[in-house]
């Protein structure tokens, strides 16, 4: 194995996928939710880092061009995890979060099948939008629960009437309620709408995978 930075910070952004869970273990929220976002968009950046310098350097190596798939894959699967487990659980977020983890596992498996031909399955500039979307919806995802949180801490101790009044204006915001409902709105909608845009990008590479991958899945006669 050859070891140069691009492939270190490859591997340090393996490292952070199983982190981003771990900080809801140890910090209470919304700082368990600005750990995660910050080390999510760290091993976000790492990501193009690590391949415009191996590519800039010329130290591509088969040991990156192993990894750094499977280091994607990890930050987006455990990212998601978490941001369903501490949700709602509703509907519009669970199925495009599902469409993804089950591409995911499926070209995955179409990989490790086809072993040697699987050079046919290389990443199309299409997959990398598609990596580049979920990065970017999980982050706004990440930052609606802080501000939803905040929000929360911010109407501790009021009432549902008080808090009433505070956003119809009649009432003064003395502690940022309604920018803050605001924000977590927005950001809760652009991180869905996102997300299904992440889950159609998925889909659409995932099937072209699935047509590559076709002539060596027919049973030979």
């Amino acid at each position: 194995m050859q070891w140069n930075i691009p492939n270190i910070l490859t591997l340090l952004r393996l490292l952070a996928a199983p982190s981003v869970a771990v900080m809801f273990l140890y910090f209470n929220r919304p700082y368990a939710d600005w750990f995660a976002l910050v080390l999510f968009l760290s091993a976000a950046i790492t990501d193009w880092f690590d391949g415009y310098l191996a590519r800039a350097w010329k130290q591509e190596t088969k040991l990156g061009a192993m990894l750094d798939p499977i280091a994607d894959k990890a930050m987006v699967v455990i990212a998601l995890m978490v941001i369903v487990g501490y949700s709602s659980m509703s509907p519009w977020l669970v199925l495009p979060a599902t469409f993804i983890l089950f591409r995911e596992v499926f070209v995955s498996g179409l990989r490790e099948y086809l072993g040697d031909t699987a050079g046919t399955l290389k990443v199309t500039p299409l997959a990398k939008w598609k990596t580049t979307v979920q990065m970017l919806a999980i982050s706004v995802l990440f930052a609606q629960g802080i501000f939803e949180h905040y929000l929360g801490m911010s109407a501790w101790g009021m009432d549902q009437a008080l808090v009433d009044r505070i956003m119809m204006g009649e009432v003064e915001d003395l502690q940022g309620l309604k920018w803050k409902f605001i924000a977590m709105e927005w950001t809760g909608r652009l991180g869905l709408w996102l997300l299904w845009l992440a889950a159609g990008l998925t889909l659409v590479t995932g099937y072209d995978y699935l047509r590559k991958a076709m002539p060596y899945l027919r049973e030979r006669r």
